[in-house]
């Protein structure tokens, strides 16, 4: 989830602020932090996505997704930067990845990587976990220690997901997994930075259809963010979104698992809606592999 935003209303011209921030949200809102459940994912799929991201209707950004699930591996990857008239601003786009073994049916990451490029400089945050845990991570450049930012303690990275694998909603049960079900829920994340809970509630069902892929059922949830650590609580950012309770996500299924991935995300802003829908959603079950034999 973007963690730097236009949000906080100020008396300098707007736009700049909106160009930075949606660059990030182009580069790096796939991998929102939403993972839930510890259900296997059943069976395995793929799933092929681009998104267009919108301010107050006009396109800033577009991004791509990409996931694959074998049986007993997965990846995770997305990119995405500024379009437009925002490159006026902003030349912004960035990447995102993680990996990792698939036990017991459940997605276990092993490794995330994420790199942002702005006009000011490229800044890359990598990763190592074992079973939910940190092993290591790293921020590239270093940055500056900021005495007002909330220190994250060893106790802040136990238990957590990365951005990208935790963007993988699995629903457990045997049941159609686009249900209400699948909006109880919260996760914890860490993102090489930041600490912070996402938790959902539902709100209602829909019917979306992709200009490529996917036409079907929707559970929309209200995604709301809580901080935890690693931020400085007088940022307006942090205060806005802390208060947002009018945010929203629309999940839909990847074939052949459980999972639910963000279809569309909607973030009320100052200066209109800001908005990431997918607009070519391909997704394929994959048949699961035969055991080699002699």
């Amino acid at each position: 989830m973007p963690t730097t935003s236009p949000f906080a209303p100020e008396r300098r011209p707007p736009r700049p602020r909106v160009a930075g921030w949606l660059a990030a949200f182009c580069g790096g809102i796939l991998p929102l932090g939403i993972a839930f459940g510890a259900a296997p994912a059943a069976a395995q799929g793929k799933l092929e996505a681009q998104y267009e991201a919108s301010l107050a209707g006009i396109p800033v950004g577009k991004g791509a997704w990409n996931i694959d699930i074998q049986d007993d591996v997965f990846a995770a990857a997305a990119s995405g930067g500024t379009s437009g008239l925002l490159k006026s601003f902003t030349g912004g786009s960035g990447t995102r990845a993680s990996q990792g073994r698939v036990v017991g049916g459940a997605l276990v990451a092993t490794g995330y990587q994420a790199s942002t490029t702005t006009s000011k400089k490229t800044e890359e945050i990598r990763i190592t976990l074992d079973k939910g845990n940190v092993k290591d991570f790293a921020i590239l450049p270093e940055p500056p220690v900021d005495p007002d930012r909330i220190v994250v303690t060893e106790a802040h990275r136990r238990g957590v997901w990365d951005p990208m694998t935790a963007s993988l909603l699995r629903v457990p049960g045997t049941g159609d997994p686009v249900s209400p079900e699948a909006c109880h829920n919260a996760a914890p994340v860490f993102d090489g930075r930041m600490r912070y809970d996402l938790k959902l509630d539902f709100k209602r069902m829909e019917t979306v259809k992709a200009e490529k892929g996917y036409k079907g059922p929707v559970v929309v949830c209200a995604l709301y963010f809580v901080p935890v650590s690693g931020y400085i609580p007088d940022r307006p950012v942090i205060k806005y979104l802390a208060a947002q309770r009018n945010i929203e996500i629309a999940f839909a299924p990847v074939a052949g698992t459980r999972i639910l991935v963000p279809f569309w995300l909607k973030v009320p802003t100052p200066l209109g809606p800001a908005m990431l829908e997918a607009t070519s959603f391909i997704t394929t079950a994959q048949p699961p592999r035969v055991a080699k034999t002699q």
